[in-house]
Protein backbone atom coordinates (compact mmCIF):
# COMPACT_ATOMS: atom_id res chain seq x y z
CA UNK A 1 0.00 0.00 0.00
CA UNK A 2 1.34 3.42 -0.49
CA UNK A 3 1.22 6.19 1.93
CA UNK A 4 0.60 9.91 1.07
CA UNK A 5 4.29 11.68 1.87
CA UNK A 6 4.45 14.86 4.06
CA UNK A 7 5.06 18.06 2.33
CA UNK A 8 4.31 20.83 4.91
CA UNK A 9 7.81 21.57 4.68
CA UNK A 10 6.31 23.65 1.69
CA UNK A 11 4.24 25.76 3.91
CA UNK A 12 5.19 29.01 3.81
CA UNK A 13 6.49 29.19 0.17
CA UNK A 14 6.42 32.46 -1.58
CA UNK A 15 3.84 32.97 -3.67
CA UNK A 16 2.04 29.99 -2.47
CA UNK A 17 -0.89 30.56 0.28
CA UNK A 18 -1.00 28.34 2.97
CA UNK A 19 -4.73 27.55 1.69
CA UNK A 20 -3.75 26.63 -1.31
CA UNK A 21 -0.96 24.37 -0.78
CA UNK A 22 -3.31 22.33 1.75
CA UNK A 23 -5.72 22.12 -1.00
CA UNK A 24 -3.44 21.09 -2.86
CA UNK A 25 -1.95 18.47 -0.76
CA UNK A 26 -5.69 17.50 0.03
CA UNK A 27 -5.59 16.41 -3.75
CA UNK A 28 -2.52 14.45 -3.89
CA UNK A 29 -3.82 12.38 -1.27
CA UNK A 30 -6.71 11.38 -2.68
CA UNK A 31 -4.53 10.28 -5.43
CA UNK A 32 -2.84 8.09 -3.12
CA UNK A 33 -6.14 6.85 -1.79
CA UNK A 34 -7.35 5.67 -5.04
CA UNK A 35 -4.12 3.97 -6.28
CA UNK A 36 -4.64 1.99 -3.72
CA UNK A 37 -8.14 1.49 -4.20
CA UNK A 38 -7.62 0.24 -7.53
CA UNK A 39 -5.25 -2.17 -6.62
CA UNK A 40 -7.20 -3.64 -3.84
CA UNK A 41 -9.96 -3.88 -6.27
CA UNK A 42 -8.03 -5.20 -9.21
CA UNK A 43 -7.17 -7.90 -6.49
CA UNK A 44 -10.19 -8.93 -6.40
CA UNK A 45 -12.05 -9.27 -9.78
CA UNK A 46 -11.77 -12.15 -12.37
CA UNK A 47 -8.40 -12.02 -14.70
CA UNK A 48 -9.14 -11.02 -18.10
CA UNK A 49 -12.79 -9.74 -17.11
CA UNK A 50 -13.87 -6.72 -18.21
CA UNK A 51 -14.13 -4.99 -15.41
CA UNK A 52 -10.92 -5.62 -14.61
CA UNK A 53 -9.97 -4.02 -17.56
CA UNK A 54 -12.17 -1.33 -17.14
CA UNK A 55 -10.17 -0.95 -13.43
CA UNK A 56 -6.81 -1.87 -14.90
CA UNK A 57 -7.30 1.32 -17.69
CA UNK A 58 -8.53 3.61 -14.74
CA UNK A 59 -4.97 2.87 -13.00
CA UNK A 60 -2.46 5.11 -14.92
CA UNK A 61 -4.42 8.45 -14.23
CA UNK A 62 -4.76 7.76 -10.29
CA UNK A 63 -1.18 6.11 -9.86
CA UNK A 64 0.16 9.01 -12.25
CA UNK A 65 -1.65 11.50 -10.83
CA UNK A 66 -0.32 10.30 -7.38
CA UNK A 67 3.44 10.57 -8.42
CA UNK A 68 3.37 13.49 -10.37
CA UNK A 69 2.21 15.12 -7.66
CA UNK A 70 5.24 13.19 -5.04
CA UNK A 71 7.76 14.54 -8.13
CA UNK A 72 5.94 18.39 -8.30
CA UNK A 73 5.84 18.88 -4.54
CA UNK A 74 9.28 17.53 -3.96
CA UNK A 75 11.13 19.53 -6.77
CA UNK A 76 9.51 22.91 -4.52
CA UNK A 77 11.36 24.57 -1.95
CA UNK A 78 10.16 27.29 0.76
CA UNK A 79 13.94 28.61 0.94
CA UNK A 80 15.20 31.03 -1.63
CA UNK A 81 17.85 29.16 -4.62
CA UNK A 82 20.15 30.49 -6.98
CA UNK A 83 19.79 28.05 -9.91
CA UNK A 84 20.66 24.84 -11.53
CA UNK A 85 24.04 24.03 -10.68
CA UNK A 86 26.91 21.10 -11.73
CA UNK A 87 25.44 18.50 -14.23
CA UNK A 88 22.10 20.14 -14.59
CA UNK A 89 23.50 23.42 -15.46
CA UNK A 90 25.92 21.55 -17.72
CA UNK A 91 23.15 19.81 -19.45
CA UNK A 92 20.85 22.60 -19.77
CA UNK A 93 23.52 25.02 -21.68
CA UNK A 94 24.40 21.98 -23.91
CA UNK A 95 20.65 21.73 -25.18
CA UNK A 96 19.24 24.70 -24.57
CA UNK A 97 22.14 27.58 -25.23
CA UNK A 98 21.57 28.87 -21.37
CA UNK A 99 19.14 29.02 -18.79
CA UNK A 100 17.39 32.13 -19.63
CA UNK A 101 16.61 30.24 -23.23
CA UNK A 102 15.61 26.67 -20.98
CA UNK A 103 13.56 29.13 -19.12
CA UNK A 104 11.84 30.75 -21.49
CA UNK A 105 10.96 27.42 -23.46
CA UNK A 106 9.80 25.66 -20.12
CA UNK A 107 7.48 28.92 -19.22
CA UNK A 108 6.20 28.76 -22.64
CA UNK A 109 5.44 24.70 -21.66
CA UNK A 110 3.74 25.59 -19.25
CA UNK A 111 1.29 27.92 -20.61
CA UNK A 112 0.36 26.27 -23.27
CA UNK A 113 -3.70 26.33 -23.46
CA UNK A 114 -5.41 23.42 -21.51
CA UNK A 115 -4.44 21.52 -18.57
CA UNK A 116 -1.43 19.56 -17.71
CA UNK A 117 1.97 19.10 -16.35
CA UNK A 118 5.07 20.99 -17.87
CA UNK A 119 7.86 18.39 -17.63
CA UNK A 120 12.16 19.06 -18.13
CA UNK A 121 13.02 15.45 -18.99
CA UNK A 122 16.30 13.82 -19.45
CA UNK A 123 16.78 11.42 -22.57
CA UNK A 124 19.24 8.66 -21.09
CA UNK A 125 19.06 7.21 -24.71
CA UNK A 126 20.28 10.08 -25.97
CA UNK A 127 23.10 10.90 -23.76
CA UNK A 128 21.15 12.21 -21.45
CA UNK A 129 19.43 14.91 -23.83
CA UNK A 130 17.15 17.27 -22.14
CA UNK A 131 13.40 18.31 -23.43
CA UNK A 132 10.55 20.45 -22.18
CA UNK A 133 7.64 18.37 -22.92
CA UNK A 134 3.60 18.88 -22.20
CA UNK A 135 2.17 16.20 -20.52
CA UNK A 136 -1.86 16.22 -20.96
CA UNK A 137 -3.97 14.80 -17.95
CA UNK A 138 -2.13 11.73 -15.74
CA UNK A 139 -1.72 9.39 -18.56
CA UNK A 140 -0.56 10.79 -21.56
CA UNK A 141 2.32 12.22 -22.99
CA UNK A 142 4.64 10.83 -21.37
CA UNK A 143 8.27 10.28 -22.52
CA UNK A 144 8.60 6.30 -22.43
CA UNK A 145 12.34 5.47 -20.72
CA UNK A 146 13.01 9.15 -20.19
CA UNK A 147 13.24 10.63 -16.36
CA UNK A 148 11.30 13.40 -15.49
CA UNK A 149 13.50 15.92 -13.94
CA UNK A 150 11.96 18.85 -13.08
CA UNK A 151 7.82 18.80 -12.83
CA UNK A 152 5.32 22.02 -12.34
CA UNK A 153 1.83 21.04 -12.28
CA UNK A 154 -0.65 23.50 -14.95
CA UNK A 155 -3.79 21.94 -13.60
CA UNK A 156 -5.92 25.20 -12.87
CA UNK A 157 -6.14 23.92 -9.10
CA UNK A 158 -2.72 24.49 -9.04
CA UNK A 159 -2.89 27.70 -9.24
CA UNK A 160 -6.46 29.03 -9.45
CA UNK A 161 -6.85 29.53 -5.83
CA UNK A 162 -3.78 32.04 -5.20
CA UNK A 163 -3.86 33.38 -9.02
CA UNK A 164 -7.09 32.55 -10.62
CA UNK A 165 -6.48 32.62 -14.32
CA UNK A 166 -3.03 34.37 -14.34
CA UNK A 167 -1.05 31.50 -14.66
CA UNK A 168 1.68 33.44 -16.21
CA UNK A 169 2.33 35.02 -12.45
CA UNK A 170 1.81 30.95 -11.02
CA UNK A 171 4.81 29.71 -13.59
CA UNK A 172 6.61 32.61 -12.38
CA UNK A 173 6.35 31.89 -8.74
CA UNK A 174 6.96 28.24 -9.42
CA UNK A 175 10.10 29.38 -10.96
CA UNK A 176 11.43 30.96 -7.89
CA UNK A 177 10.55 27.91 -5.58
CA UNK A 178 12.43 24.84 -7.50
CA UNK A 179 14.54 22.83 -5.54
CA UNK A 180 17.23 23.03 -8.27
CA UNK A 181 19.81 20.11 -5.79
CA UNK A 182 16.08 17.82 -5.75
CA UNK A 183 16.13 18.63 -9.86
CA UNK A 184 20.10 17.52 -10.45
CA UNK A 185 19.83 14.58 -7.93
CA UNK A 186 17.17 13.45 -10.69
CA UNK A 187 19.42 13.82 -13.55
CA UNK A 188 22.27 12.08 -11.78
Amino acid sequence: MYEAQDFSSLLGTTGFSDEALQTHFGLYEGYVKNTNKVLELLSSLEKGSYEAAEVRRRFGWEFNGMRLHELYFGNMTSESQDGPEGDLLKAIERDFGSVSAWEEDFKATGAARGIGWAVLYADPVAGGKLMNTWINEHDGGHLSGATPVLIMDVFEHAFAFDYGMKRGEYIDAFMNAIDWNEAGSRLA
